[in-house]
């Protein structure tokens, strides 16, 4: 069996899951008993600011947002490197997910102290640590900008030059903006977005703080309690938090006059909550011949890759625990863990008849709104045809696409084999012989055993893709076996070894080194491949665009566009669900998280660091601990803020449940949940657990204390 074979075994088998476990279509917004009827917010209520849903927000909630309100919401929160935050308070206090900031802490972690376990407090306003490369960047402005630049694109005769005009467009608007916004700040910068595929651009401005220093973060074990085996699930006992604060460029406390409102009394089931963030990018908007591509090509590839490495990294890391820890394996495998059950939930998504049915519903009242408008009609109803064509031509390439999809992985992927590549496409091209080299030197080494076996697993990719008669796969195994191979080059090659391999650049690299072999054999029918697909996938991309100004046409904002890692507002009410044959509660507490803790003991993922094993005096178990609720979020909307009606921030969004995991490409709130840490658990463990009484005041009361003894008096008085 291939493994696009295992993988849609895998696929649909978790369909069969989601097919039995989807609540009745009438619930979802279609007709009863239709499950193929779309629904509503199938595609999503990622919200921009550019096109606020107040309308919306007034039918659901009875809301009356208005411009004010949502500029409070949108200067409040803020992007941090793959994450979301918030200001909490006037002086710059921020607070964001655990997760989010992992390798701040152990930036700023001195000799012998592991902050990441033994978690960290600053006392006083002295003792926080500045983050070294950490910034948080504020939307100051949302704007549309499509017509600018779609005019001058349009203006243009083909595609390069449409492409050329759109980048000369994005700077003019980037000047204008920085201009108009230069006083302010640290410093502005201005992102121009692509939404609804290059359907409509948004222009984004930003004011970044560079000076971030760590405040407050709780210890690894009960920030990521529950380890793997909990992560995308609910109920949840974690608390995934950490405060920080930004500094001007004085060296002071930054002052924040938009910040939310601590929410210390929480959120009652069914209320409103919004979460403002940054989700990362999603595949609602794709066309059915594109979900099923995916479904049979790209995300099959791609699970396989992962659950290898994967694999790969377990058994190094039983060969030799020492090692793994030093090169931090453990977090390397979170990390791919992660990824395999998000594509596990695409993958899931993809097979399921109740998802695609939907999809094609919804697909076929976009192509018949189009053929209604005979101007619509004229430009844009041949894009399905053309978009389903390109997917059968990238299927012609599904074998090469196995074999090299992966290649240059830098998370898990044959660094010998990347050099390898590089190196000959030096030789090969010494025009280019400088990029080539410097990006060979930045190839970061990865230890012995593990590279064998990345390298293994990509030769296997290889011939499985190319298949055992092509010469490609024929020169680079001589009848030998992957792993002989790989333990051959890795042996011998100078490019197994980053410090040899930067010598050997400068000296020339012997013709008859083993990896240097590899490469002449391989990069020539890389580069086929890569300049067969990069014409497609330009294609791919022009036709996206193309549908995305139809939809924009047929709908505006009332759809809104794919994640894109930019600034949205998602809306949701506060709601346990069923699952597995009972009930998931809208809330947990304290009261679960040492129920499981006494239920696995020391030493599992369901451990506690000692000063919490034994609840500390003060502590009320029946605090919510973490919360869940229907609003629409995805990865990078980690740390992003929830807030009430009023703007008060009564959670921060940190994982989603495993009925979530379809998200990629639809979404079903009835069941799916987004899950957050509780404001009041955050508010408990600070005073009762790490004594933080000058962080717990300022928050409380929006003023600054140097000490805790000032915030003690101020607590007294």
């Amino acid at each position: 069996m291939t493994p696009l074979d295992a993988a849609r075994r895998r696929a649909l088998l978790g369909a069969l899951w989601l097919a039995f476990a989807a609540p009745p279509a009438a619930a979802q917004g279609g007709a009863p008993g239709d499950t193929a009827v779309a629904g509503r917010f199938d595609l999503g209520r990622m919200w921009t600011f550019e096109y606020p849903p107040a309308a919306y927000f007034r039918e659901a909630y009875g809301l009356a947002a208005d411009s004010a309100w949502f500029a409070r919401a949108r200067l409040a929160a803020l992007r941090i490197p793959g994450c979301s935050a918030a200001f909490v308070s006037p002086n710059g206090l921020i607070v964001t997910n655990h997760h989010c900031v992992r390798s701040a802490i152990t930036a700023v972690s001195r000799p012998g102290e592991p902050l990441l376990d033994s978690g960290f407090v600053a006392r006083t306003l002295e003792d926080e640590r500045v983050v070294p490369g950490l910034y948080a960047d504020q939307l100051v402005e949302a704007a549309d900008v499509s017509a600018e630049v779609l005019a001058r694109a349009d203006a243009a005769p083909g595609p390069p030059e449409r492409e050329a005009a759109r980048q000369a467009a994005f700077a003019d608007i980037q000047r204008r903006l920085r201009a108009r916004h230069a006083a302010g700040g640290d410093s502005i910068w201005v992102q121009i977005v692509s939404l609804y595929n290059g359907g409509r651009y948004s222009a984004y401005v930003f004011r970044r703080f560079t000076n971030i220093r760590l405040v407050a973060a709780a210890e690894l074990l009960v920030a990521f309690f529950g380890g793997d085996p909990d992560n995308f699930t609910y109920p949840r006992y974690d608390l995934d938090f950490a405060v920080l604060r930004a500094y001007g460029a004085d060296g002071r406390p930054l002052a924040s006059p938009h910040h939310f409102r601590w929410g210390a009394d929480g959120v009652r089931p069914g209320e409103p909550v919004f979460v403002i963030g940054n989700p990362g990018a999603t595949s609602r908007l794709t066309t059915m011949s594109q979900l099923q591509y995916h479904r049979d090509v790209e995300q099959p590839i791609f699970a396989d890759f992962l659950s290898s490495r994967h694999d790969a990294m377990r058994r190094y890391r039983e060969a030799d625990p020492v090692a793994a820890e030093a090169f931090d394996v453990r977090n390397r495998m979170f990390s791919l863990a992660n990824t395999m059950k998000v594509v596990g939930g695409r993958l899931t998504a993809l097979a399921s008849p109740v998802v695609m049915g939907r999809r094609a519903e919804a697909e076929r009242r976009l192509r018949a709104a189009i053929e209604r408008d005979a101007t619509l009609r004229a430009r844009f109803a041949g894009v399905f045809d053309a978009l389903a064509a390109l997917q059968a031509e990238k299927r012609n390439h599904a074998g090469e696409t196995q074999a090299f999809n992966q290649l240059f992985n830098a998370a898990a992927g044959s660094a010998v084999l990347r050099r390898a590549v590089l190196a000959e496409r030096s030789r090969a091209e010494p025009d280019s012989q400088g990029a080539w080299r410097q990006r060979l030197l930045a190839v970061p080494q990865v230890p012995k055993d593990l590279e064998r076996r990345y390298l293994a697993l990509q030769l296997r990719d290889i011939a499985r893709g190319l298949g055992s008669n092509d010469p490609v796969v024929q020169s680079l195994l001589a009848g030998r076996s992957p792993e002989e191979v790989a333990r051959a080059v890795v042996e011998r090659s100078v490019l197994a070894d980053s410090a040899r391999a930067a010598s050997a650049v400068a000296g020339g690299i012997p013709a008859d080194d083993p990896g240097v072999a590899l490469g002449r054999d391989l990069a020539p029918r890389y580069a086929a491949w890569a300049r067969t697909m990069a014409p497609l996938l330009a294609r791919e991309r022009e036709l996206a665009a193309d549908l995305g100004r139809a939809r924009f046409l047929v709908y505006g904002e009332a759809v809104p566009p794919d994640g894109t890692f930019s600034p949205r507002i998602a809306d949701g009410v506060v709601q346990g669900y069923e699952y597995n044959g009972t009930e998931a509660p809208p809330y947990t507490t304290f009261y679960g998280m040492y129920d499981r803790f006494r239920s696995f003991g020391p030493g599992t993922d369901w451990d506690l660091p000692l000063r919490w094993r034994s609840p500390p005096p003060g502590l009320d178990l029946r605090t919510p601990l973490n919360f869940v609720s229907t609003a629409d979020t995805y990865g990078g909307n980690s740390g992003s803020p929830a807030v009430t009606r009023d703007l008060a921030l009564v959670g921060l969004n940190f994982d989603r449940n495993v009925e979530g995991l379809t998200r990629d490409y639809i979404f079903l709130p009835e069941r799916q949940r987004n899950v957050m840490v509780d404001m009041r658990a955050v508010q408990a463990a600070l005073e009762h657990v790490y004594d933080a009484h000058r962080i717990v005041q300022e928050l409380l009361t929006g003023r600054l204390f140097r000490t805790e003894q000032e915030a003690g008096q101020a607590g007294r008085e």
